[in-house]
Parts: structure tokens; C-alpha cells; sequence
């Protein structure tokens, strides 16, 4: 699962800093039996930028599964910085799962100019209005940032549409997240797909949420800003692989840093389901 035509996760930055932020949960598939093998790699990046994570696995805190047979902890099946891919899983039983990853904090610092052109790309409010209101615009910027992903796969052939809605609805307790308030894979031809987004539990209004093709996503298909209920609304097509993603950012009393800025992404994909083996 090793994307192709890579570059240094330095140079990538280089030439367009705001590239590296996506980051996500990347399967092999979408959906698959029930137990078999499912590699997954762990994303950065998009177009000719993206590239694995290819962090320590000491850095993630948290990677578990959820489904109808309850949560599990998957750290133990994590390589992240070895082989052609970053793990694989085998999930049972047949219905939805969720596949959740949180990170540990890590500091980045940019020059101004970077820093402030990603701050207005992303729309990080928080950032911009400190930054204006105490004169620190011409600084650099400084900030500790941490991922949260989720992606959801379809096992087998579910046998409880009511359990997959609540699996999908429910959040799973990540500091920023992406919550569908209906399932993406039930939705009937045209009909759009409603998420909110929730920071530190409440939902979030003002954020930049983004919609892209995994197989095409040089640029994003959608662009929107939650409400203040905290809701996007996209058109999603119901064939191919799409990642939702957001980020949020706010300021903090901190001698290293200005500001906590958490990276947020959702996948999902139209593969076509298959029964339980």
C-alpha cells in the first residue's frame, strides 16, 4: 500500500506548508468479509504530497476499533516506520466499525508569512484575532499540533441497520471530530450527508470543513463552514473513496508555544460490500 512517486515530508512543506496538514486513515478497502485481512496505511499529505506518516508508534495514543462487538485496542498491530504498509487488521463481526487514531502532541514552527497564510487557508479564527489583537503578526508562528482519524469500513453484510446508524452518529470522544448524523452508506441516490463537528465535546461553528476524493485530491471538491449548530452538509457520490477533514486551533499559555491545533479527518469509500466468509 506504499503510495508512489513520494517526497520528503521536508520538501513537501517547502514548497506548499499546508499540503502536509491532511492526514488519515487510509484502508485498503472499504469494505471487506468478515476477519480478513485488512492492511491500512496512515496518510499525510495529498497529491504528489502525500506520503505515510511513517512517525514512531509510540506517538499515537490511541487506535482502536469500534463495531458491534464492542471497542478494542489495536495499538500492538501498528509498524509504522517499517514495511509496505502500517498494519493490518481483521475485523468481525459482520456490520459497521469505526477505525479511530489520536496522537500525542508534537511542536511546529513556521515564519510568519507561512504561518499566517496557513492560518487564513485553513480559516483558523482563534489564531488570526490573538495574533492581530497582541501584535504578533510578524512572528513566528508556534504551535503544538496532535491528528485525530477516523475511517469506516463495512464488514461483511450487516445484519442491523439500526446499530450501524448508532455506530456512526455516536462520537467516540476524540477532541475535535467529524460525527455524520446519518450513514453514508444508506443513503439513498442524491441525498446529501449531513456531519457536525464537535470540539471538545460541543459542536463548533466558524470551522472549515473540506471534502476530498482520495483518488483525485489534488484540490478538495468542497469547501464549507459549520454553522452555528456545528453542521456541513455535503453531496457526497456514493462511489469512489472521500475523506472529511477539518482543523482547530486555539491559544495557550505556553512558553514553547502560542497556540493547540488539532487535525481532524473522516474516510469512507463505495467499495462494494462482500458477505461474511
Amino acid at each position: 500500500m506504499r503510495p508512489r512517486n513520494l517526497v520528503p515530508i521536508a520538501l513537501a512543506l517547502a514548497v506548499a506548508p499546508a499540503m502536509a496538514h491532511d492526514f488519515w486513515i487510509q484502508p485498503a478497502r472499504f469494505a471487506v468479509p468478515v476477519g480478513a485481512a485488512l492492511p491500512f496505511d496512515l496518510l499525510v499529505g495529498h497529491g504528489t504530497y502525500r506520503q505515510r506518516w511513517s512517525v514512531d508508534s509510540s506517538r499515537v495514543v490511541r487506535f482502536e476499533t469500534i463495531g458491534p462487538g464492542g471497542r478494542s485496542d489495536r495499538r500492538r498491530v501498528l509498524h509504522t516506520t517499517s514495511g509496505d504498509d502500517d498494519g493490518t487488521l481483521a475485523l468481525a463481526p459482520a456490520g459497521l466499525h469505526l477505525v479511530v487514531l489520536e496522537s500525542s502532541p508534537a511542536i511546529s514552527v513556521l515564519p510568519s508569512i507561512r504561518f499566517n497564510d496557513y492560518l487564513k487557508l485553513e480559516g483558523l479564527t482563534p489564531a488570526i484575532v490573538q495574533r492581530e489583537r497582541l501584535g504578533k503578526v510578524d512572528t513566528d508562528g508556534r504551535e503544538f499540533y496532535s491528528r485525530r482519524a477516523k475511517a469506516l469500513v463495512r464488514v461483511g453484510i450487516s445484519p442491523d441497520a439500526a446499530a450501524d446508524l448508532r455506530l456512526v452518529t455516536r462520537p467516540t470522544g476524540l477532541k475535535l471530530e467529524i460525527v455524520p448524523q446519518k450513514n453514508p452508506y444508506a443513503l439513498k441516490p442524491g441525498e446529501p450527508l449531513p456531519v457536525t463537528i464537535l470540539y471538545e465535546g460541543r459542536p463548533l461553528a466558524g470551522a472549515t470543513v473540506k471534502l476530498n476524493n482520495l483518488d483525485f485530491d489534488a484540490e478538495p471538491i468542497a469547501v464549507l463552514l459549520s454553522d452555528r449548530a456545528g453542521q456541513a452538509v455535503f453531496n457526497v457520490p456514493q462511489r469512489g473513496r472521500w475523506q472529511l477533514n477539518v482543523i482547530w486551533t486555539k491559544p495557550i499559555r505556553n512558553t514553547r508555544a502560542d497556540f493547540e491545533t488539532i487535525f481532524s479527518s473522516l474516510t469512507l469509500g463505495y467499495d462494494t460490500p462482500r458477505p461474511a466468509a
